[in-house]
């Protein structure tokens, strides 16, 4: 087994999760789901397979302070503090350079800051699988999920027949990519479902750092000149005031679209292990226990006639009469109600909110 680095990315504001995240405590800080918040449970889920010198967090200088609260078991040296977010691709790349001065074939193992895993054994053996693809065959790897309803708020991965690496099978369950798709409509996704060849994108990869940092410059130059201004500065007094500069030139690119979608070495593991991108209140709906009238209730709630529906009350009382299918989430100082299905919105008005200058309510 080579050796691996955990590298999380917890820097997200989670717009999507409005009124309860907020830019200095967003939803991967929250326990959402369990007595845990997301971003604990991450670092929990890698422990066993990656200890705590050789994993690192992604964040904000808003978060920090939160974040080393949450994790006071990794290095403070291995909190990384992006001056402002770019997307995945200048994230990974940040990340890469700190694994590869340690290693440069270090196996990173890229997760988001707030997914839901179950079965724990199935997912360590899906990231060893793949520890290994990457490691052997200097490919870049991530993590399909069988898809099990024809979801529109993830992308897809599909996949071709199972290939080679090197010389070798490529093994059972993994797969060469054909191609990425973006988060299609209901039609497409049942179109996706249907045939038999997709498979949710979790946006968890596995690569080597120096894999990874080639792709980089072959792909998106322009990140690869920001990253070579940073990396000599690495451990240097002048490092922060290098990173601020250089991500105030690159531009925002996601790793999906800026090098897996160019990359000609891309594989997939079709993970066996249950999976939910907590991203939306509709996903939470979907995980909490219901009672009667499939309503998920939290806190000082009166439901009459109500059905189908997530209500959450952070205090005062919410009370609700002959509505269905809605999403009523009340804390001290907003409240939002939203038609299930349509909460991957919620982001719009976080949008409105900033373009109004309402600061108080981010």
């Amino acid at each position: 087994m080579p050796e691996l680095y955990a590298v999380i990315m917890a820097g997200g504001v989670g717009a999507r999760f409005w009124p309860t995240s907020r830019e200095r405590m967003p939803k991967q800080l929250l326990k959402i789901i369990g007595k845990e918040s997301l971003l604990q449970s991450t670092f929990d889920r890698i422990g066993s397979l990656v200890p705590p010198e050789r994993t690192f967090v992604v964040t904000n200088e808003s978060q920090l302070e939160s974040v080393l609260a949450q994790l006071p078991q990794i290095p403070r040296a291995n909190f990384l503090v992006e001056p402002v977010g770019r997307n995945t691709a200048p994230c990974i790349g940040l990340a890469a350079l700190h694994v590869k001065r340690l290693n440069p074939a270090g196996v990173m193992v890229v997760l988001p800051a707030d997914h839901r895993i179950e079965d724990e054994p199935l997912f360590h053996r899906a990231i060893e699988t793949a520890a290994r693809v990457a490691d052997e065959s200097a490919a870049l790897v991530t993590i399909g999920i069988h898809p099990t309803r024809p979801e529109t708020g993830y992308g897809y991965i599909q996949i071709l027949d199972e290939g080679e690496v090197g010389n070798r099978p490529v093994g059972k369950d993994i797969y060469r990519v054909k191609t990425f798709a973006e988060k299609p409509n209901l039609a497409t996704a049942q179109k996706f479902l249907e045939s038999g060849d997709f498979l949710w994108n979790s946006g968890m990869f596995v690569w080597r750092a120096d894999v990874i940092l080639e792709q980089i410059n072959r792909h998106l130059p322009d990140l690869a000149q920001g990253l070579a201004t940073v990396e000599p500065s690495i451990g240097t007094h002048g490092y922060e005031e290098t990173v601020d500069t250089v991500y105030g030139l690159i531009r925002s690119v996601s790793i999906d679209y800026g090098v897996m979608e160019k990359a000609d070495r891309v594989f997939v593991i079709k993970a066996a292990f249950n999976w939910n991108d907590i991203g939306s209140w509709d996903e939470v709906y979907r995980l909490l226990p219901k009672d009667e009238d499939g309503n998920a209730v939290d806190g000082l709630v009166i439901a009459k006639g109500t059905s189908r529906s997530l209500i959450h009350s952070s205090g005062r009382l919410v009370a609700t009469v002959g509505v269905s299918d809605v999403i009523v989430i009340e804390t001290p100082d907003a409240v939002l109600v939203c038609k299930r299905m349509h909460s991957q919105d919620v982001k719009e008005v976080v949008d409105t909110i900033r373009r109004k200058q309402l600061s108080d309510y981010l």
